[in-house]
């Protein structure tokens, strides 16, 4: 297994400095996002060659979830961004880090690089295991995993759709599971690696994997999730999203409150 992991964090090293070579000369950082989503699925195709075969239901299982997330999520992060200006918490990075901002970008992209192995980590747990049967618990974590997927990717559509309307500008999106959350993504998000750390779980080690949705719960609300999105949602749309924030749950899906 640290054979294995040696091997992942090469490769994710070599993948995330050949993004950090991308973007300056794009001068767009914001590809780091697509890399991350991408990356994980790399790895665990990897791991699948390395260590398992097509006659493992679990190994196949676990590829398949790993592919079938980061694909979408790359896909959407790339169709977002494209052919726009880079993210704004890129450029507050840009003026904040100069004069040394490359090489702390690079220092940025490999932290990245070495989350990206450690989220993988759950695949690698999944495909070490042999037993011919899938355990119940593992197939209740595959049905959470795919309810929280089908969730993320309807609260992404719902949110496009909105911001495509020209008349919703300015406007703050209540469609769907955005009229029960603040951040549906975010919920759906974390939900999937809560899926993915029960289905870990009855390998040997797989404990372990509960690191991956306790992580997550940390980048959402302490890192550059909810705190940073809030902020630029009061910026844009003031007393609108602040009466939003009076009404609606920041995370778990929930009935509306009253506003005060």
């Amino acid at each position: 297994m640290i054979t294995i992991i040696l091997y992942a964090s090469a490769l994710a090293f070599v993948v995330f400095s050949a993004l950090w070579v991308v973007q300056r000369k794009t001068r767009n950082a914001g590809i780091v996002d697509v890399g991350w989503s991408a990356t994980i699925p790399l790895l665990v195709c990897m791991y699948f060659l390395l260590i398992s075969k097509w006659d493992n239901p679990r190994a196949v299982v676990a590829l398949l979830m790993a592919a079938i997330w980061g694909g979408r999520l790359a896909w959407h992060i790339h169709r977002r961004a494209h052919g726009k200006p880079e993210d704004a918490r890129y450029t507050e990075l840009r003026q904040k880090w100069a004069p040394r901002f490359e090489f702390k970008i690079f220092i940025f992209f490999q932290f990245q690089a070495a989350a990206a192995v450690l989220f993988s980590v759950p695949f690698l747990i999944t495909m070490l295991n042999k037993r011919a049967d899938v355990a119940v618990l593992e197939w209740t974590g595959a049905a959470i995993w795919l309810l929280a997927w089908l969730g993320e990717g309807a609260s992404d559509r719902q949110l496009n759709r909105f911001k495509r309307d020209p008349a919703n500008r300015g406007k703050v999106c209540e469609a769907g599971w955005w009229n029960y959350s603040r951040h549906p993504n975010y919920f759906f998000e974390w939900l999937i690696w809560v899926g993915i750390a029960i289905f870990a779980w009855s390998s040997s080690l797989g404990w372990l994997a509960i690191i991956c949705p306790a992580l997550m719960l940390v980048f959402l609300f302490k890192v550059t999730g909810i705190p940073y999105t809030e902020q630029q949602s009061l910026k844009s749309k003031g007393d609108l999203y602040r009466r939003y924030q009076q009404t609606t749950s920041a995370f778990v899906p929930w009935f509306k409150k009253k506003a005060t």
